[in-house]
């Protein structure tokens, strides 16, 4: 049994005992996560949300709060004795799926 979920501007296919990786989400570690917007589930009987599939959700609990590698950006400008480095880490929540409710 699995489902798709929105979170963060993108959807996450998720199963019971995953560990998935999604933007930073206000909750603290050890605390569980209820995602509502739930576009599948697949399991006995299949159902397709149109957008969301009503009065389904997700459990999840927070493992931890983290941020990932670090990204270079260096844009260059050639012949215009201009440069510029910067770099970015971003912020992620690792939540393990307890539950899929349907």
């Amino acid at each position: 049994m699995y489902a798709i979920v929105e979170t963060g501007g993108k959807q996450v296919q998720v199963e019971v005992g995953a560990a998935i990786y999604v933007e930073k989400l206000d909750v603290a570690e050890g605390e569980t996560y209820t995602f509502d917007k739930v576009l599948y589930v697949s399991g006995e009987k299949t159902l397709v949300g149109t957008p969301y599939v009503k009065g389904a959700t997700v459990t999840a609990k927070c493992e931890k709060q983290g941020r990932g590698k670090k990204i270079t950006i260096f844009k260059y400008r050639p012949k215009k004795h201009s440069a510029s480095k910067q770099g970015h880490r971003q912020s992620f929540t690792k939540l393990v799926v307890e539950a899929i409710n349907a």
